[in-house]
């Protein structure tokens, strides 16, 4: 009787040290995937999606914008009269761009025209609104929210340039500010407050897009979609970041010195890109 006591307490041990033995395994394996997922994430970088909004809270979205497509070296028409042979802050602008930003789908590769590599950023749009009139900067401007970190003197303008998010749906494309329109170059309680656009012949648009934006967002000549100012610094990597000799992030590989070259980016610009 006794031996079988000891035999039912041998039994009993074996079977606690196996349970301990089994949790103890399942924990160090709990412990061990745990670390490995953190290793993993301090070695890959976040992957940054561009159909998704921009990160930054700091400027607010106009919504449901009229949007039309503009280009490099438009000729005028009923519902554009102005050529864009040269834009609201380069009189050289089709020079300096590289040539006719052909906005057909058949003299276009990828986001650029078939026949020249653009020396300008492809991604740019044009907002109603020029805060520099007759060489003088207009004293409203001082209400731009990059205003005294871009300004550097009376007459140069501190929006050209400046990095802009559009969406349509689930994408959204980035681009540079380089021209002022539809129509107007005075709507500053638009661009930068919150009136809505103000009527026009293009059904109160209050927003001119490139080819390369209407191709990667997928909108018509015509359409809807919403945009807000984004810092440089928040503009993911993509075919926006590729060309120009305008491009912060160009710019930034050549090493150049944005404070001279791309001033209206400089302070809102990552300290490095790759």
């Amino acid at each position: 009787m006794a031996s079988l006591r000891i035999l039912l307490i041998l039994a009993v041990f074996a079977f606690v040290q196996a349970t301990a033995f089994a949790a103890a395994s399942s924990d160090f394996e709990k412990m061990a995937l745990s670390l490995r997922e953190k290793a993993i994430l301090k070695v890959e970088p976040p992957v940054v999606s561009s159909t998704s909004a921009p990160v930054s809270s700091r400027y607010q979205w106009k919504r449901d914008i009229v949007t039309t497509v503009f280009w490099v070296g438009e000729r005028p028409t009923r519902n554009n009269p102005v050529p864009n042979n040269k834009s609201s802050w380069d009189s050289q602008w089709h020079r300096n761009f590289g040539g006719y930003d052909d906005p057909d789908p058949k003299a276009r590769n990828g986001w650029i025209t078939k026949k020249f590599t653009p020396r300008q950023n492809p991604f740019y749009i044009a907002l109603p609104y020029n805060d520099v009139t007759l060489g003088r900067t207009k004293p409203e401007s001082k209400g731009i929210p990059w205003y005294r970190d871009a300004f550097e003197k009376a007459g140069k303008s501190v929006c050209k340039g400046r990095w802009v998010a559009v969406q349509h749906g689930r994408r959204v494309a980035y681009a540079q500010w380089e021209d002022c329109g539809p129509f107007r170059t005075d709507h500053f309680n638009y661009v930068f407050g919150k009136e809505r656009p103000k009527s026009n012949l293009n059904q109160g648009a209050g927003l001119d897009v490139s080819p390369a934006i209407r191709d990667y967002l997928g909108i018509g000549g015509k359409d809807v979609c919403d945009w807000k100012f984004v810092d440089a610094r928040d503009v993911p990597e993509g075919p926006w970041t590729r060309y120009g000799d305008n491009n912060t992030f160009v710019l930034q590989r050549r090493g150049e010195n944005l404070n001279v070259v791309d001033r209206n980016n400089a302070r809102t610009a990552a300290r490095s890109y790759r």
